[in-house]
């Protein structure tokens, strides 16, 4: 018992040691001598060692009240901030509780957008193409991801009428609702737990058109850079088109609901008729799960009834911008404990604020009544992502591997478990330890496996549960289909995490939570990073784009994959990382992105060559997805 009732205190001089570790003890630690004997005994220090505040904690976090305020920050032409949609909320007396520092950065932010937006021409890209000599030629039809769309309330029962066709995913109705009545707006945007569809008497539907897409809130562009410069060559809503849905869904859900998946193939037949040509379908990032698993459906006697040929006859290219593929790996943590790397750093009284508003164990349940969000669960599991020897995308001279996903420490082991976890372990505890309307929305929906063989890949295609998979399914049989892939490269992500119990007393139904009290070489705030964009992992990004679309099975047409990797490299004060950032969300406003886009659009997207500057083909390489004998 009296293990389980110690308390965390920060090491010092006069701090004795832990002399035994336990085997799962595996902290960044240092190894001293004892003066006295030749024994080593391990310290490991528990202090919190002090770090650069990060800019972009002022800008938008998912489910922080402090990202939205920052936002806001770029809706205004003046520091003279006022929200007249926020009604009764005073943003005078929130700034008045806001640390100092987290204001400051938020000010400079406002003024280094406010002279980037005085000095962009928001057309000249498109503008500079069509000089050239380009002009529409495909129908277009974009597939956003989740922070992209819009969901609006259309339901009439007393407790939805005050936010008929109001935003409550968003808008700045939504940081409204959020604050002033935040169990109504939870209420609205979890799904029924047993269903996976509305709960009785609400009714949220994704927003439609392109306002669904182009901002998220005033002053924070999504798609709308690209919109910009569509419409410089010349589209507009009859030759293009935003394919919106509801991301809460769990995929089959989207279909039963909401016809989404006949609806998109609806509108491609249309478009094909009208314009005489086979259309581009542009995705961004759980936008390209959607588009794989529509690949699937469309053909399948289980779906669309639409053939074996109809990819063939209807699209002409796929443009895979930034695609969780393989998932997210901070999809694990968000649902485990309603954390991620954005909150894990927050400052103390930032992390203070946003419990009060959304605590750990409010964000796990919303996550996890929003199934579609569980299909960015990581898939492959250990081939993919490695396992207690090895990884294939550690580094040399790297002091542990990154297959070691889930980190325990040994001192604080009243509540987790006895070892360290690799993904395919996280994945089992998550689902275990979860609720069984949550286990049983997940499991009837995805599926994480890899398919070693020909044989199993075909038998998936009749499995609407595999159509996720890119490592149990297939690319469609059409030879004359074209994949871009686009990502991001060279900005730290999410790779492994530290947990700890709760902390003694604590209120929560959570069995762990992120050790952010954990800094010390590869560990920030109880998170390991890696390589991607910011938000997705580099083998998730790059993989299939990379090697596993090149193996027979999963790619038996030969369909031709395109892949151009974007460095990172942001301009220093630009809030949002200019004309060359690679960030997950803002490279959609990326210059040479919407240059290839245009291209692909008009017909010339054969021009585009392949550029690789990552290792992604030397870590590909080593996991464990092997190629038949035969291929």
């Amino acid at each position: 018992m009296a293990s389980t009732l110690r308390r965390r205190a920060p090491a010092n001089a006069n701090d004795t040691p832990s002399e035994t570790p336990t085997p799962r003890d595996e902290s960044p630690e240092k190894s001293v001598k004892s003066e006295k004997s030749d024994k080593t005994i391990t310290v490991v220090h528990h202090h919190r060692t002090k770090t650069r505040k990060r800019r972009t904690t002022a800008i938008f976090l998912l489910g922080s009240l402090f990202g939205l305020i920052a936002a806001g920050f770029f809706a205004k032409s003046n520091d003279l901030i006022d929200f007249p949609e926020i009604g009764e909320l005073s943003m005078d007396s929130l700034f008045d509780v806001l640390p100092a520092g987290l204001v400051k950065d938020m000010r400079e932010l406002v003024v280094g957008e406010r002279e980037f937006i005085e000095s962009y021409d928001a057309f000249a890209i498109g503008r500079k193409m069509r000089s050239e000599g380009l002009e529409v030629h495909h129908p277009m039809v974009m597939v956003p991801g989740v922070i992209s769309t819009g969901l609006e309330s259309w339901g009439t029962t007393n407790i939805s009428l005050p936010y008929f066709r109001k935003r409550l995913w968003g808008s700045w109705a939504m940081m409204r609702a959020l604050v002033l009545d935040k169990e109504t707006w939870k209420a609205h945007v979890m799904l029924d737990k047993k269903t996976g569809l509305d709960p009785p008497g609400i009714k949220l539907r994704a927003a439609q058109g392109f306002d669904a897409t182009d901002f998220f809130i005033t002053g924070y562009w999504i798609w709308n850079k690209i919109l910009e410069n569509l419409a410089s060559l010349g589209y507009d809503p009859i030759n293009s088109y935003t394919a919106a849905y509801d991301w809460r869904l769990a995929y089959p859900n989207l279909e039963k609901r909401d016809h989404y998946f006949t609806r998109l193939k609806s509108h491609i037949e249309l478009a094909l008729q009208l314009q005489n040509r086979k259309v581009v379908l542009t995705s961004h990032s759980m936008g390209s799960q959607v588009v794989f698993y529509f690949f699937h459906w469309v053909t399948s006697k289980h779906g669309g009834r639409g053939g074996e040929d109809w990819v063939e006859r209807h699209i002409e290219s796929w443009i895979n911008v930034s695609g969780c593929m393989l998932g997210a790996l901070k999809d694990v943590s968000a649902i485990l404990s309603g954390e991620m790397r954005d909150t894990a750093q927050l400052n103390a009284f930032a992390v203070y604020g946003l419990e009060k508003f959304l605590s750990k164990a409010e964000r796990a349940e919303m996550f996890r009544a929003m199934p579609g969000i569980s299909s960015m669960l990581p898939i492959g599991g250990n081939a993919i992502w490695g396992d207690l020897d090895g990884a294939p995308d550690d580094q040399p001279g790297q002091e542990r591997s990154y297959g070691s996903f889930l980190n325990f420490r040994a001192d604080q082991n009243w509540t987790t478990p006895d070892r360290n976890f690799t993904v395919d372990d996280a994945m089992e505890y998550l689902l275990d330890t979860t609720e069984d309307w949550y286990r049983d929305q997940v499991k009837g929906s995805y599926s994480w496996g890899v398919a070693q063989t020909t044989a199993e890949v075909e038998a998936n295609e009749d499995d609407p549960v595999k159509w996720i998979n890119p490592l149990e399914t297939r690319l469609p049989l059409a030879p004359s289909l074209k994949v871009y892939c686009f990502y991001g490269v060279g900005k730290p992500t999410e790779r492994g995490y530290y947990y700890r119990p709760p902390e003694l007393g604590s209120l929560t139904s959570l069995n762990m939570t992120i050790d952010t009290g954990l800094t010390q070489g590869e560990v920030d705030h109880g998170v390991i990073m890696g390589e991607g964009d910011g938000t997705v992992n580099l083998m998730s990004t790059g993989f299939m784009c990379n090697r596993g679309w090149k193996m027979k099975r999963y790619n038996p047409a030969n369909v031709k994959i395109t892949v151009v990797e974007m460095p990172h490299e942001p301009e220093r004060f630009n809030p949002r990382g200019g004309p060359n950032t690679a960030d997950h969300v803002d490279i959609l406003g990326r210059q040479n992105l919407n240059q290839f886009i245009l291209k692909i659009a008009a017909g010339k997207g054969g021009t585009i060559q392949d550029s690789v500057v990552s290792n992604i083909r030397e870590y590909a390489a080593k996991a464990k997805v092997y190629e038949e004998e035969d291929e």
